[in-house]
């Protein structure tokens, strides 16, 4: 019987990763934009627990005719019935959690991939792209958001954004100590009687994206819920940065202005010597064709 060449196969032996994690300290974060090399715009994004990879493909031709319009001028964008779109696509591997794995395509792979358009739609500036669309796909290989390795991807190719999009995750605990966790863990969400999903433009302090879920409660405990995405999104806000600038630089997009060297300093021209003067030409006549 053939096999199924969409599954993602995994080793023959495996172990629990609890066996080698360590029991104290803090948990690393790698982030890696262009991981992905093939493609125009990735990143790779791990936070303890989740463990996100992110891809972008385009801007490209959009599908359809009606959409798109005329190029953009300078610094001008294409109107909004005319502007580009943005896609989005979102995928759990296998071995991301220790839940049953369902078919792709689900309604959760959905629900998550509609909150992570949202969240970037607001963010992008979809009208300097007419006729083409951008798509963002994310695969998660660890449970966690993918707010943060999307908008890294994006500002890994390049594409222009007002800002980058920040996500923070909360839950609350259940009664009787109804706290709000900030980036909780996983057994803490599967425990948890709500959630929030929070994602923020810090520059603008306006709300790209906002997901909430489970049992509801006073209005000030989601007040207090919302402030503490907040901050939490700052606090991530400069990780990012540091992390686009840094791939930048290794791509060469950005460059320090230099001073010139002085060999390289311009030098007053001075004229080149005339040549030694010989004997004068003699004359010469010239003769007309002969049209006869």
């Amino acid at each position: 019987m053939p096999g199924d060449h969409r599954r993602i196969r995994g080793p023959e032996e495996s172990q629990p990763p609890q066996l080698y994690a360590a029991s104290e300290g803090e948990a690393p974060v790698p982030r890696d934009p262009a991981r992905l090399r093939p493609a125009k715009g990735s990143a790779y994004l791990e936070a303890g627990g989740p463990k996100v990879l992110c891809a972008e493909s385009g801007p490209r031709r959009a599908e359809g005719g009606e959409r798109g319009g005329g190029p953009a001028g300078a610094g001008c964008e294409a109107p909004a019935a005319l502007s580009g779109r943005l896609l989005c696509d979102f995928r759990r591997a296998p071995f991301s959690g220790r839940r049953r794995h369902v078919a792709p395509g689900g309604d959760e792979e959905r629900e998550l991939a509609r909150a992570l358009q949202e969240s970037l739609e607001p963010v992008g500036r979809l009208g300097r792209y007419p006729r083409a669309q951008l798509e963002v796909s994310a695969l998660l290989l660890g449970d966690g958001g993918s707010a943060l390795a999307a908008a890294l991807a994006l500002a890994d190719v390049c594409v222009e954004t007002y800002d980058l999009v920040v996500g923070c995750g909360l839950s609350r605990a259940p009664a009787p100590a109804p706290a709000w966790l900030l980036d909780p863990t996983l057994l803490e969400e599967e425990r948890a009687a709500a959630g929030l999903t929070v994602a923020l433009m810090p520059v603008f302090k306006q709300v790209a994206g906002l997901l909430g879920s489970g049992e509801g409660g006073p209005t000030e405990s989601w007040a207090e819920a919302m402030r503490l995405g907040f901050e939490g999104c700052q606090r991530l806000y400069p990780v990012l940065q540091q992390c686009s600038v840094q791939a930048a630089h290794r791509r060469g997009c950005l460059r320090a202005p230099l001073s010139p060297r002085p060999e390289q300093r311009r030098t007053p021209r001075t004229k080149p010597p005339l040549p030694p003067q010989g004997p004068a030409p003699s004359a010469c006549r010239l003769r007309a064709p002969n049209c006869s």
